[in-house]
């Protein structure tokens, strides 16, 4: 019989495993099975509870290179002198410099990719409005290269992941054969949508084809919320870069907006995909740490703002004005909200037992699904009162989907507080949900422009 207060530390390493690629999820119990044959073992020889442990891991064998990362993520203990092996081998830091100039080439090339419009007629002028080819082919500039680094990141073999590039190829031919008026709803709404759609092609190469398992899904799903996380740090940082650039450069009156917005933000914004991703696959341990506790911050705060909105409409009575902006922004708001619980379902044990923190992501599931019932009935009244748009079917179809999600989440996470069910069935909900987001983005893409006359 283990001690009970190694508990916590076999659940944190059995935690650990199931975040790492190199582990697959249905190993982890068959290797936890045999790290509590070890701790039983080295307890009958005598040691006590911490040294067992520690030497148990030690004696994983071929999990050397993950008990060392999981040591200097845990470096106030003695993992330092128990459990950490010489570093890589030679062969190694060669892999690791070939795929830092893979991605380095990337980049440049996403970069460059975007620059080359302007050598077609197209130029990118910061004194004028940017022209919409730009809008309707961000995503061509960067996602086909994400996908093919992701690809040669996993050794998807070459015949299937050729396949890959058929998505690309279509979308890219009906959004710029479409003969959308200028400024147009459906073009926008194609904007909007189209990096949704193509997302799905990029999780298919980030699984190397195990897309239809639930733990490639759920990988996928830690690796978008941790890019999200990086990218808004470089985003950042380059804010910080253009505004240095502007300031030096009008200390000795030279106007260097055409260095700065034609040069560095667009270059930087689909740089940083593929360096933002390379940061996730490389740096996992670092950002393992952060997310998660981003993600408990913004949990409760996001769960007062809903609660804040609701007190203050019945307080006031106002209902929600349905203008294009304002759909926008509570579409925005609920896929915010609905990202953070897909995150925080992804990185959680789903062995634990019921915490503070699920009861707070109840309570903003709740919230938000109180929120999107009223977005729906002013959408709902604004369509019978004025008629069919395409952003107000838009915004219906949307509101549809976040709500069905929302509602039967709320119901299988009570179901777990209240001990009736298991968190793994809200786990393999969301996984099952998430390709009926790129159905509809798709759909958006590639009906709605003809079904309203690309108005």
């Amino acid at each position: 019989m283990i001690d009970k207060r190694l508990e916590p530390q076999i659940t944190e390493w059995r935690a650990f495993l199931r975040r790492r690629q190199e582990v697959h999820p249905r190993d982890v119990e068959e290797l936890e099975a045999h790290l509590r044959d070890q701790v039983r073992a080295l307890l009958d020889a005598g040691l006590d509870t911490e040294e067992a442990f520690l030497v148990a891991v030690k004696r994983m064998g071929n999990l050397d290179a993950i008990s060392r990362e999981f040591a200097h993520e845990h470096s106030e203990r003695l993992w330092k002198q128990l459990v950490v092996v010489p570093g890589p081998e030679a062969g190694s830091d060669q892999l690791a410099r070939r795929e830092f100039f893979v991605v380095l080439g990337l980049a440049v090339a996403a970069a460059a990719a975007i620059k080359l419009p302007a050598l077609f007629g197209v130029p990118m002028d910061p004194a004028e409005e940017l022209d919409p080819f730009y809008w309707r082919n961000f995503s061509f500039f960067v996602l086909p290269l994400l996908a093919g680094y992701l690809a040669w990141k996993r050794a998807f073999h070459l015949p299937p992941a050729a396949w890959l590039a058929v998505p690309f190829v279509i979308a890219a031919a009906v959004v710029n054969a479409y003969p959308f008026a200028p400024d147009a709803d459906t073009l926008w709404l194609a904007v909007l949508h189209l990096p949704m759609a193509l997302w799905l092609v990029v999780g298919i190469a980030y699984a190397a084809g195990r897309w239809w398992t639930g733990s490639s899904r759920m990988d996928f799903v830690r690796f978008s919320g941790e890019l999200f996380i990086y990218y808004a740090l470089m985003a950042a940082g380059g804010a910080v870069l253009i505004g240095f650039t502007m300031m030096m450069f009008a200390a000795i009156d030279v106007d260097a907006a055409m260095l700065a917005f034609t040069w560095l933000l667009p270059g930087g914004a689909v740089g940083a995909v593929i360096i933002g991703s390379w940061l996730v696959e490389s740096k996992q341990n670092v950002i393992e740490n952060m997310a998660p506790v981003l993600t408990r911050v913004f949990t409760p705060l996001f769960a007062l703002l809903l609660l804040a909105f609701l007190g203050a409409m019945a307080w006031t009575g106002n209902p929600i004005d349905i203008e294009r902006d304002v759909l926008i922004a509570f579409d925005l708001l609920l896929i915010l909200v609905t990202g953070l619980l897909l995150y925080a379902v992804s990185a959680r044990d789903p062995d634990e037992p019921p915490g503070v923190f699920d009861r707070l992501q109840v309570l903003l599931v709740v919230s938000a699904l109180l929120v999107d019932t009223l977005a729906l009935a002013a959408i709902a009244a604004r369509i019978t009162e004025f008629g069919f748009t395409p952003n107000r079917v838009a915004a219906l179809g949307e509101n549809i989907i976040l709500l069905v999600n929302l509602a039967w989440s709320a119901w299988l996470y009570a179901r777990f507080l209240r001990g009736r069910g298991k968190f793994a069935m809200l786990e393999r909900w969301q996984m099952a949900y998430l390709p009926v987001y790129s159905a509809w983005a798709a759909l958006v893409v590639v009906v709605f422009p003809p079904l309203f006359s690309f108005a």
